[in-house]
């Protein structure tokens, strides 16, 4: 109390001054039209300002969340695709009710290590065998495909990323159909090169290049990139074309792994086949 009346006594005339003043300018703005109009539009510039603030905050907090819904949206969606189901009856003349048995299921995951300045990169995912992760599964993001699972533990998975010169996918062009594989040359991580393409073949910049669906990993018609140059081999009997992928890998997050039921059917005809 004796530090109170003290600091009173110190700076009592300060104080005095500033409570005049602050009189001084409640009666400005209550006895004047003019200040009061001025006073009240720069207090709802003020407030608003640091309302917009906040919302900006709270939606930036909410990220996170809207994200993860919009992926199970994306998810569910391609789970009811009509791409991730085979058609099991084949159509007779006009009759179209023909049944499907689904081949795809679309997994949500996040990637929570990843790699894009070594040689050969991989990714991590926060799912495994316990959520029905298996070896040589696709993986593919709501933007374009991403990689191959190659080991799974009881809640991780590790995969091999497209930025890895050991990995190579089977890829066409879109438009005219044309296929060849697509494999990373290690310097560029936006850029994979699509070669083993036949050089009478007409490409422009721009075309899209999409999956083959000629592996049991990636279904026909996942996003690969874009062309965005197109040369001759040394030979001159191929093109070599640059392609622009549509994964941006500094920023990857939200994945999805594809499960395909039918792989082993299909891995193990093709290796008898292959035996004869």
């Amino acid at each position: 109390m004796r530090s109170l009346l003290n600091f009173i006594h110190t700076y009592h005339f300060i104080i005095l001054f500033l409570l005049m003043e602050f009189f001084s300018f409640f009666l400005l703005i209550q006895y004047n039209d003019y200040q009061r109009a001025s006073f009240l539009n720069s207090s709802n510039q003020i407030s608003g300002s640091v309302y917009k603030k906040f919302s900006g905050m709270n939606q930036y907090l909410s990220l996170k969340e809207k994200n993860l819904q919009l992926m199970n949206f994306i998810t569910d969606s391609r789970n009811a695709s009509l791409t991730s189901f085979k058609q099991e009856k084949v159509p007779l003349m006009n009759v179209y009710d023909s049944i499907y048995l689904q081949q795809y299921q679309f997994v949500p995951a996040l990637v929570i290590n990843n790699s894009i300045n070594k040689t050969n990169n991989y990714l991590t995912l926060n799912i495994g065998r316990k959520q029905g992760i298996d070896k040589g599964m696709a993986v593919v993001s709501p933007f374009g495909i991403v990689g191959v699972v190659k080991e799974v533990s009881a809640n991780y998975a590790s995969v091999i990323s497209l930025l890895n010169q050991n990995l190579k996918v089977s890829a066409m062009f879109k438009e005219s159909g044309y296929f060849g594989s697509i494999n990373w040359n290690g310097s560029n991580y936006q850029y994979v090169t699509f070669s083993e393409l036949p050089s009478h073949i007409s490409v422009a910049i721009g075309d899209t290049i999409i999956t083959s669906g000629y592996s049991a990993m990636f279904p026909k018609g996942e996003l690969v990139g874009f062309v965005s140059e197109v040369d001759k081999s040394e030979t001159g009997e191929f093109l070599e074309v640059k392609v622009q992928l549509a994964v941006d890998f500094k920023r990857l997050q939200h994945v999805m792994v594809i499960k395909n039921f039918l792989y082993q059917e299909q891995m193990q005809l093709e290796t008898e086949s292959s035996h004869d």
